[in-house]
């Protein structure tokens, strides 16, 4: 049998959680040349972060099924400034339309430190504030985390997911690799 492998990887905006390039998005293997390794838990080609590939199937089951609950932290750059009573929902868990979230971990916080340049920008509208937010949940409903924020009245305008579970974005390059130790008793 092979070494277990574990991949993070920072994903770029336009670049699909798949190998396979699609219309106007990129594929991973325009980064990544690593046979046999396979998403564990997906990451929508406008949001940029951690992404964890793995050659290991109940690893992959422990980070990407939501049975696991393994948190996912995001840094979330929304429209306008969201009050104690946007927080106090979000923290609540917030009802979309496929039903209410579990409570999430949210907090104000300032621009991520290092932030790299987004291409294309995040849409500049002088009117409009725009703030950040630390986002954690334990669910992985599609678009959830943009949902969340729209519900209570802002728009996700930049997503990044910074951690999953004990694994984090740190210092990893922007489309940039690299192994990691595998973490917990399905390794």
């Amino acid at each position: 049998m092979s070494a277990i492998r574990l991949l993070s990887f920072h994903k770029p905006y336009g670049v699909l959680s798949q190998f396979t390039p699609e219309g106007r998005w990129r594929g991973l293997r325009d980064f990544i040349d690593v046979p046999d390794v396979y998403v564990a838990g997906r990451l929508d080609a406008d949001s940029e972060g951690l992404l964890l590939l793995t050659n290991h199937g109940p690893l992959q089951a422990r980070i990407s099924d939501p049975r696991h609950k393994m948190e996912k932290t995001y840094w979330v750059q929304v429209e306008g400034e969201p009050d104690d009573a946007a927080l106090a929902a979000l923290r609540a868990g917030v009802q979309l339309n496929d039903g209410p979230t579990l409570p999430a971990r949210a907090q104000r916080m300032a621009q991520p430190a290092h932030l790299w340049e987004r291409t294309p920008p995040v849409r500049f509208r002088a009117s409009i504030p725009t703030s950040w937010l630390q986002l954690s949940i334990r669910e992985g409903r599609n678009r959830q985390v943009r949902r969340m924020t729209a519900a209570v009245g802002h728009p996700t305008l930049r997503l990044i997911r910074a951690s999953i579970g004990p694994y984090t974005l740190g210092d990893l390059a922007l489309g940039a690799w690299r192994d990691m130790q595998p973490d917990g008793p399905a390794a």
